[in-house]
């Protein structure tokens, strides 16, 4: 059972963050500040420390080496973002920013721990454990087109290429940029990952470029930026298509010139980074009706990858199912559990609007309401009848006419006439009085980040608990 360590000043997401994880089988103690930690533990005795960027007293950051070799999960706002990037160059592990949904969390501290113990492994054999060339992340698949695009990706990574990924949401387009950089020649090097869609329009620039002081209230210091915290490195901007024309134009000069200049200065920097991009939607539409930039479309397009939906995979269903269930097995001290024949079927003709993300949700639930040592379709909790928000927005994200004789069922017919914000905004508003937000999430296809981000983004108040 791993160990870990939470230094957090705030109590109320102390505890919380303390109930996630040993919900979730971890052996978790906590202390508020950085000389708390030192007293009453050896720091080395953890095998993961997650701690908040400001603390009383010592900064979180501290910890990076005082508890060395054991890596330090930083937890910050938005407001502090740049400092989470500087943790990072001081030696944190990674960093997430607040507030934090739970499945980010925990799979961030699985990857962190699944990583440490890998290295710790590769150090104690008499052979490395992963070899030159040889990818760190690991994307399963067996179907053509998953080995049509480890060969690009293979090829593309030995280059500086940009690289566009494309995809439905929850097919794995990050894991995807990790391997391109894990397999390049700036393996060593910093990688940044950037959701556009959770950043707000207004702070987007500052973030990805950097300020100078006094370029807008509330400047009260220089910071540099993302793209320059990435020098040398690769930096991942994943939903690119939710950028802003401003940033876009910016972004755009960056590519051409490989320079950039802060919000507010003068002269520009010139920095040495590789960009990856990833979005679910159309560009080359949206360049056309003057929403995303046509030069930048193309400076994009140099190299293209297809992240192909999980319905497409054929028996990779089934593998990655295994895969994720033997996983939550582990977790949650399940013992071994299997697949039914029918459950195996099922899985295999289910359309997954949600994708990858949606199966090992299913499959998370399962392994919890499981009573036997099988997992049946029932407990999967597939809906084969209902259309998530995911399916739906693809289909008209490819085009399709939203005149009844086009819409592909009974089910959809009655909201033909709205937009996906409007979808979105009335499924929420009428059900979220019955549903939880795991379950509205789950409804609509996408994960409760997801779900907070539009919630932010419409302006939909949660309902008041009881």
């Amino acid at each position: 059972m791993s160990r870990i360590l939470i230094v957090e000043d705030e109590s109320i997401i102390r505890s919380a963050l303390k109930r996630l994880l040993e919900k979730h089988d971890y052996q978790v103690s906590d202390v508020p500040s950085v000389a708390d930690a030192c007293e009453q533990f050896e720091l080395t005795d953890f095998d993961l420390i997650i701690s908040d960027l400001r603390l009383p007293g010592a900064a979180g950051t501290d910890l990076i080496e005082l508890a060395a070799p054991v890596p330090v999960l930083i937890m910050t706002s938005y407001a502090s973002l740049r400092s989470a990037v500087d943790a990072m160059k001081l030696g944190a592990v990674d960093y997430i920013a607040k507030p934090f949904d739970h499945d980010e969390m925990l799979n961030t501290v699985a990857e962190v721990l699944r990583k440490t113990s890998h290295r710790d492994a590769a150090g104690s054999a008499d052979e490395p454990s992963v070899h030159e060339g040889e990818q760190q992340t690991e994307i399963i698949g067996q179907c053509q087109p998953m080995q049509e695009l480890f060969r690009r990706i293979s090829k593309v990574a030995r280059t500086d290429a940009t690289v566009l990924i494309l995809g439905e949401s929850g097919t794995g387009k990050e894991l995807a940029a990790r391997a391109i950089h894990e397999q390049s020649d700036r393996a060593g090097r910093t990688m940044i990952c950037v959701d556009c869609a959770a950043i707000p329009d207004t702070l987007i620039e500052s973030e990805l470029f950097g300020h100078e002081k006094g370029a807008f209230t509330g400047a009260n210091a220089t910071r540099s930026g993302l793209i320059e915290s990435a020098d040398g490195g690769t930096l991942f901007l994943d939903e690119i298509g939710e950028l802003p024309l401003e940033a876009q134009a910016r972004l755009l000069r960056f590519l051409q010139e490989g320079e950039i200049r802060r919000v507010g200065a003068v002269q520009p920097r010139r920095v040495d980074v590789r960009l990856i991009a990833a979005t679910h939607r159309d560009l080359k539409s949206l360049a056309k009706s003057g929403e995303f930039r046509e030069d930048l479309y193309y400076r994009l397009y140099v190299m293209e990858l297809r992240m192909p939906p999980l319905r497409e995979r054929g028996n990779d269903i089934i593998e990655l199912a295994q895969r994720f269930l033997a996983n939550r097995c582990r977790k949650l001290d399940a013992g071994n559990l299997r697949f039914s024949e029918r459950a195996r079927q099922v899985m295999l003709k289910y359309s997954w609007p949600g994708n990858v993300r949606e199966l090992e949700n299913a499959i998370e639930r399962a392994v919890i309401l499981a009573d036997g040592d099988e997992i049946t379709p029932e407990l999967l909790g597939l809906d084969t009848d209902h259309h998530s928000l995911s399916e739906f927005e693809s289909y008209y994200e490819q085009g399709h006419s939203r005149q009844e004789d086009a819409v592909p069922s009974p089910a959809r017919r009655a909201r033909t006439d709205l937009s996906l914000d409007d979808y979105f905004q009335r499924f929420v508003l009428e059900n979220q009085d019955q549903m939880s937000e795991t379950e509205l999430a789950r409804t609509l296809g996408v994960s409760r980040k997801c779900l907070w981000e539009r919630r932010q983004k419409l302006g939909i108040p949660r309902r008041p608990r009881k």
